[in-house]
């Protein structure tokens, strides 16, 4: 299996070479040559655990790593300890033919450990192939819980070192505790001024500059992404949906070929392409629905086919899907637009230059055809929460909140649910305890620990001891920047330059 850039269609990498850049030099994002078909492998999927699919799913696109290397990156990522069980995800029925899939039991409580538990173990074999002995210095923006989940799982690790980028007001009081506490040796911390395009695009910026890269390879290093740019980190997501369809045939919710909806609240559009691309691979996947909050530049486009990020910006419940540039889009686009990087290459162009392009009627009918885009402001977040708190005894947090509100408006559209709905549920509710108190008509607290306390006495529901712990553990990061100094920031951190 090889792969090429959305912006170079003629470039033809293998996936170790692709991990290890994360990014194509022009900007581009990488996608596979080809995507097989599972179609006709469901059945003999069915007999397999959680990680023996991943291996099998994992194989067919790494065709540059050894089976036994396979095998040791997921038997290393998805383990009980980790993640409380030996199958890393759990599906739980809602009424109206809803399924949650909760991905949020790993070591950081967010969907983003599914990926970020192993693109380290799909990193550190990739460099011992193209790396040259060069140190990985794995550059991160975040809107919240990638930020953490990129720190745990590099934390630590040799022959890299991780910097994560994260709006100094855009993510909750949690999300920043867990990421300002990080404990490593290889690990760095940093506030940026501003909101999440702002870290995304300066983070961006870093890896396309040919002085920032040849200064980085004249000190043995090279830059990489622990953000859903990186194909290792989106792999990983397209095994959730394979294995939450085949979980769905064993529960007996669906015969074996009858189709799913799959519902993801969606910021930077990796996890639904994840979705996609599994449709594409012959999941039985009849819609994608496309969950925004306030931020709805993702609603607007699919029912417009214009992309238009000059709007107003809102700091939302939801603070990891307050985002306006929603980078895997390029990947999904480039897909629709039959494959044509020059096409693509120029509504980059445009969105960078003037804040907005449309992709004109025959994409947008692609587009409207898979997908359904709706969102969910405030009001709504917190009345599902409350909703599904009292009438179906769930906790959900605000993100998982904004899916189930958007799912219901696309099966009133749809007419019914006779085909079952599965839910990306992507964050633990103590994640976000000020909004989910609120949202239960409890008054919150300034001390998000505090908030924690009432929150489990409000349900009877204890908070994951990996968030009750934080209390304890000491500031380490306190750093903010101006977007504009984050290339000086990096040099300065790794050593080998001052702040520009």
């Amino acid at each position: 299996m090889l792969y090429k850039s959305t912006r170079n269609s003629q470039l033809r990498l293998e996936a170790s070479q692709v991990i290890a850049q994360g990014i194509s030099q022009e900007g581009g994002l990488f996608v596979p040559e080809t995507f097989p078909d599972l179609s006709q492998e469901l059945p003999a999927f069915l007999e397999m655990d959680y990680s023996a699919l991943a291996k099998e799913i994992f194989a067919k696109f790494l065709t540059d790593f050894t089976q036994e290397e396979i095998a040791a990156c997921v038997d290393k990522a998805y383990t009980p300890e980790k993640f409380g069980d030996p199958c890393p995800v759990k599906l739980v029925p809602l009424a109206e033919n809803k399924v949650l899939l909760e991905l949020w039991h790993g070591p950081t409580c967010a969907f983003k450990d599914m990926a970020l538990q192993i693109l380290p173990q799909f990193l550190t074999t990739a460099l011992k192939k193209v790396g040259g002995g060069k140190e990985a210095v794995i550059l991160t923006a975040t809107s919240g819980d990638t930020g953490k989940a990129a720190l745990e799982g590099f934390s630590d690790v040799p022959g890299t070192r991780i910097l994560v980028f994260y709006p100094r007001d855009g993510v909750s009081p949690m999300q920043k505790r867990q990421m300002v506490t990080q404990e490593g040796a290889n690990v760095s911390v940093c506030a940026i001024q501003g909101n999440f395009d702002d870290a995304q695009s300066s983070v961006k910026k870093i890896f396309t500059d040919g002085e920032l890269n040849r200064v980085l390879a004249e000190h043995n290093m090279l830059f990489s992404s622990a953000n859903s740019i990186n194909w290792g980190r989106l792999l990983p997501q397209i095994v959730y949906y394979v294995y939450a369809y085949l979980e769905l045939v064993r529960k007996g919710l669906v015969s074996l070929g009858e189709p799913m909806d799959v519902v993801v609240p969606t910021g930077n559009f990796g996890n639904i392409l994840a979705a996609y691309y599994g449709r594409k691979m012959g999941l039985p996947i009849r819609k994608l629905v496309c969950a925004s909050n306030a931020n709805k530049v993702l609603t607007d486009f699919i029912r417009t086919g214009t992309y238009d990020r000059r709007r107003e910006f809102y700091a939302t419940s939801s603070p990891s899907m307050d985002i306006l540039i929603s980078s895997n889009l390029e990947r999904l686009l480039y897909d629709l637009a039959g494959e044509d990087s020059e096409v693509l290459s120029c509504w980059m162009k445009e969105l960078a230059e003037t804040g907005v392009y449309s992709v004109g009627e025959a994409v947008l009918n692609k587009v409207q055809e898979l997908f359904f885009g709706g969102f969910c402001n405030e009001a709504g977040t917190a009345r599902t929460i409350r909703e599904l708190w009292e009438k179906e005894g769930y906790l959900c947090d605000t993100h998982t909140a904004v899916a189930v509100d958007v799912c219901r408006q696309y099966q009133r559209e749809a007419g019914g649910s006779p085909v079952p709905a599965v839910i990306a549920s992507t964050a633990n509710p103590y994640k976000f305890s000020a909004s989910v108190l609120e949202a239960l008509g409890i008054v919150s607290g300034a001390d998000d620990f505090e908030n924690l306390r009432q929150l489990e006495e409000a349900t009877g529901i204890q908070a994951p001891e990996k968030l009750r712990s934080l209390r304890e553990k000491e500031e380490r990061f306190s750093r903010v920047i101006p977007k504009e100094q984050a290339s000086g920031y990096v040099l300065e951190t790794l050593g080998i330059g001052g702040q520009q």
